[in-house]
C-alpha cells in the first residue's frame, strides 16, 4: 500500500458584473438567450476595429486584490494570449501576462466542527472502483491559501456542438454564438499550497462569497459565470509530481469529485510503476471519471505579446483608481457575528452566505434593543424555520423585524410554547399580522395559571395511576410522560414548566 501526498493549485474564472463588455460597449448580459444580439465589429473582430479598456471591470479587479491583501500593481498592460479556436474571433485572447493587476495576497478558509477526511499528512491509495468517495486529506500547515495573481482578461464566445435545442438540426454540426465573447473575465490563480479535494471545495466557495460581497460577480457556476480549472499532482516526497490540468468544472461538488478522482487515479499509476502524463483533462459526469483532453500547453505556446492597441496603465495616476473602499467582508462579518451576538457557527454561516437573512437578523437583533439571549432564540428560528419556509413556498416574506422580535419575546416569557411559536410563523410569513392577535385568534397562548392548570393536572393523575407510580418509584422519565398528557388535555395550551411543576408538587418528589 503507498502513500501519496497531492498538491493542488486552483484557476478561477469568474465574470464581472459590467454595464458593457470588456473592450467595446456592446452589452453584457448573463441572462440573454437569444443567440449573437449582444456583439459589435469589436468583439466579433471586424478588421481594424480598436478595442477600449473597460475602467469599472478594472476597478472589480483591485478591489478583489485589496480584500485579498495583494499588491496592486502600479503598472499594468494587456497581451496577446495567441491560439486558434472556433470561439476566439480573433485568433488570440486579449489577457495579462508579465504585469498583472494583482500579485500575492491570500483566502482564509473557514474551519468550523470536526473535519470528516483523514487528517493524516499522506494520501493513501484506495481502490479505483470507487473513487468519488476519496477526498485526499487535510491540510497539516493552514488553511490559508496564498494567491499567485489575479488578472483581467476578457471571455471567449461559446460553442454549442450537435443537437442542443438551439436550432441545430445536424447533430455534427457545432455553431458558435457570441454574446459572451469580451466579456470581462477575472482570473484569479492559487499558489499550489492545497492539499485536498475538500479544502479546493471549500476555497472556491469562499471566494465565490467574495466576489458576491465585492459586487464583482454574480459567480453563478449553473451559468458559467464561475468556473473552476485544478491543476493536481501527487509525490511520496517533497517534490511535487508531473501536474495534470482538469479543465471547466461547473459546480463545487464537481469540484472535489474530479480533483478526488485524478489523485486516486495518479496514485494508482504510481503505484503500478507507470508515469503520469503532464496533459489537460475533462470530467464525465456520467462516468464520474475524468478522461484525456490534450497535452498541456506551456506560455511559450501562446506567444505573449504586449497587444499594441491598448494603452499601458499607471494604476496610481488614474483618478477612479485612487480610492478603492471595500464594504464587510465575509470574514469580518463572522467576527462581528460571534463578538457581538455569540450565535452558533452554523447559524453565522447561514447569515454570511444569505445577504436577506443576514439584514432581517440584524433588523431583529436592533428591535430587540441587543438582547443577547434573545439574538440566540431569534437565530435559531430564523436559520430553521425561517429558512424552511423560504425554501417550502413561494410566497412573499411578508414579516416584518419588530413583528418576529415580539414573537421571541413571547417565547421567553413563556406566553407561548415553542411549538406554538413556529405555527404562528408560518401564519406571521404569508400574512405579517402581529404575533399577539394570531396568538389569540387561534389559541395558542400558553396558559400559565396555576389555578386553572390545576384541574388538568388533578385528571391526568387520575387516569394515569401506573406512571405516577412509577414516578414515585423513582422513574423521572414518567414525569416527562405526565406532562405530555397534560398538554394533550390541554390541547397544547399549557405551559408545560408549570404542569411539571405542579406535577411535582402533587406527586410529592
Amino acid at each position: 500500500m503507498g502513500e501519496y501526498k497531492p498538491t493542488i493549485g486552483l484557476e478561477i474564472h469568474a465574470e464581472l458584473n459590467t454595464r458593457t463588455k470588456m473592450f467595446c460597449d456592446s452589452k453584457n448580459d448573463p441572462d440573454e438567450t437569444r443567440p449573437n444580439v449582444n456583439i459589435c465589429p469589436v468583439c466579433t473582430a471586424h478588421p481594424g476595429t480598436l478595442p477600449v479598456i473597460n475602467k469599472e471591470a478594472v476597478r472589480h479587479v483591485l478591489r478583489v486584490g485589496k480584500a485579498l491583501g495583494g499588491t496592486i500593481a502600479d503598472f499594468t498592460e494587456f497581451d496577446r494570449k495567441n491560439y486558434f479556436y472556433p470561439d476566439i474571433p480573433k485568433g488570440y485572447q486579449i489577457s495579462q501576462y508579465e504585469y498583472p493587476l494583482v500579485k500575492g495576497g491570500y483566502l482564509q478558509i473557514p474551519i468550523f466542527g470536526e473535519q470528516t477526511e483523514n487528517k493524516n499528512s499522506k494520501f493513501q491509495i484506495l481502490p479505483m472502483a470507487k473513487p468519488s468517495r476519496i477526498l485526499g486529506t487535510v491540510g497539516t500547515n493552514s488553511n490559508k491559501i496564498e494567491i499567485t495573481r489575479v488578472h483581467l482578461e476578457e471571455d471567449t464566445a461559446r460553442s454549442i456542438h450537435g443537437d442542443k435545442g438551439q436550432g441545430t438540426r445536424d447533430k455534427e454540426c457545432s455553431l458558435v454564438d457570441f454574446n459572451r465573447a469580451g466579456v470581462p473575465l477575472m482570473e484569479l490563480v492559487t499558489e499550489p499550497v492545497i492539499t485536498s479535494a475538500k479544502q479546493a471545495g471549500d476555497f472556491a466557495r469562499e471566494l465565490q462569497l467574495l466576489v458576491r460581497y465585492l459586487g464583482a460577480s454574480e459567480a453563478n457556476m449553473e451559468k458559467g459565470q464561475m468556473r473552476v480549472e485544478a491543476n493536481v499532482s501527487v509525490s511520496k516526497d517533497t517534490t511535487r509530481g508531473t501536474k495534470v490540468e482538469i479543465k471547466n468544472l461547473n459546480s463545487f461538488r464537481v469540484v472535489e469529485r474530479a480533483i478526488a478522482y485524478e489523485i486516486a487515479r495518479q496514485s494508482e499509476v504510481l503505484e503500478g510503476g507507470g508515469h503520469v502524463v503532464q496533459e489537460t483533462r475533462g470530467w464525465d459526469e456520467g462516468k464520474q471519471e475524468t478522461f484525456s483532453q490534450r497535452m498541456k500547453e506551456s506560455a511559450a505556446d501562446y506567444r505573449y505579446f504586449p497587444d499594441p492597441d491598448l494603452p499601458k496603465l499607471k494604476i496610481s495616476e488614474i483618478e477612479e483608481f485612487k480610492n478603492i473602499e471595500l464594504p464587510e467582508l465575509p470574514w469580518e462579518k463572522r467576527t462581528r457575528y460571534k463578538k457581538d451576538y455569540g450565535i452558533k457557527d452554523e447559524d453565522i454561516e447561514v447569515f454570511v452566505a444569505d445577504d436577506t437573512l443576514g439584514i432581517f437578523f440584524e433588523n431583529v437583533v436592533a428591535a430587540q434593543r441587543g438582547d443577547v439571549a434573545k439574538a440566540k432564540i431569534a437565530a435559531n428560528y430564523i436559520t430553521s424555520d425561517v429558512q424552511g419556509l423560504r425554501a417550502k413556498t413561494r410566497a412573499t416574506f411578508m414579516m416584518s423585524p419588530e413583528a418576529f422580535a415580539e414573537l421571541v419575546g413571547m417565547v421567553m416569557a413563556g406566553e407561548i410554547s415553542s411549538r406554538g411559536a413556529k405555527d404562528i410563523l408560518a401564519l406571521m410569513y404569508t400574512l405579517g399580522d402581529a404575533p399577539r392577535a394570531l396568538a389569540e385568534k387561534h389559541g395558542l397562548l400558553q396558559k400559565s395559571d396555576r389555578g386553572e392548570l390545576a384541574a388538568i393536572v388533578d385528571a391526568v393523575i387520575a387516569k394515569n395511576a401506573q406512571a405516577v407510580e412509577e414516578y414515585k418509584n423513582g422513574k423521572d422519565a414518567s414525569l416527562q410522560f405526565l406532562i405530555g398528557q397534560g398538554m394533550r388535555e390541554s390541547r397544547g395550551s399549557a405551559n408545560p414548566g408549570v404542569l411539571g411543576k405542579l406535577l411535582k408538587e402533587r406527586l410529592g418528589r
